[in-house]
């Protein structure tokens, strides 16, 4: 059974929380190892902030890039279909035969850097025509009357019927921006990416018609 997507517990946290999410959306909870969730808690939330506390500037590109090495041997170990690559800089684009494009259309998840005021993990989980299916762990709500008037601006739709796959649909124009607004990648020397597969699910042009290149 598929577990629901969650939210973040502080305002810290969306980087474990997302790479959770992309275990829960592609496994179902009696195949995920407790060992996986142990230690994307332990190396996440990694970054200080200017008065030396720990966590409180989120988790950095290192501790992602080491994750997903970390994922992808533990699966080979332990013999768990689970396949990750770390994508950083002008490789974390959203073109039509782009790796994240491919990535989506086979199945898989990508946890993507992006603003949201400040840089930010979300998930994503699906492509149709030119907007992408996304998982914002911080949670807001539509009606709230104090809600950022940033979340109303073009590219940006609330999803509230898909508690296991989305809660945003934001257009891949707004994603791809080079500036600093709501769900923008911002430049690309700061840009990174995480894609992750069920080997076992993942479509190729060989297990299935659907297979998109």
């Amino acid at each position: 059974m598929k577990n629901l997507l969650i939210y973040q517990s502080t305002e810290y946290d969306c980087g474990p929380t997302t790479l959770t999410n992309a275990i829960r959306y592609l496994f179902d909870r009696e195949e995920i190892y407790p060992d996986i969730v142990k230690y994307i808690m332990l190396y996440c939330l990694d970054s200080y902030n200017e008065a030396g506390e720990v966590g409180k500037r989120g988790t950095s590109a290192s501790a992602m890039m080491f994750l997903s090495n970390w994922l992808t041997q533990f699966g080979q170990v332990k013999n768990f279909p689970i396949s990750c690559n770390f994508l950083s800089k002008k490789d974390v684009v959203l073109s039509q035969n782009s790796c994240i494009i491919g990535a989506l259309q086979q199945g898989g998840a990508v946890l993507l850097r992006v603003y949201l005021e400040v840089p930010h993990y979300i998930l994503l989980t699906g492509v149709s025509d030119n907007d992408i299916y996304v998982f914002d762990p911080y949670y807001e709500e539509i009606d709230d009357p104090e809600l950022d008037k940033e979340f109303f601006e073009d590219g940006i739709t609330f999803i509230t019927d898909q508690p296991k796959r989305a809660n945003r649909m934001i257009s891949i124009d707004r994603l791809s921006s080079t500036g600093v607004g709501f769900y923008e990648m911002g430049p690309y020397e700061e840009r990174e990416a995480v894609i992750l597969f069920n080997t076992n699910t993942r479509k190729t042009p060989e297990n299935s018609i659907e297979y998109i290149i």
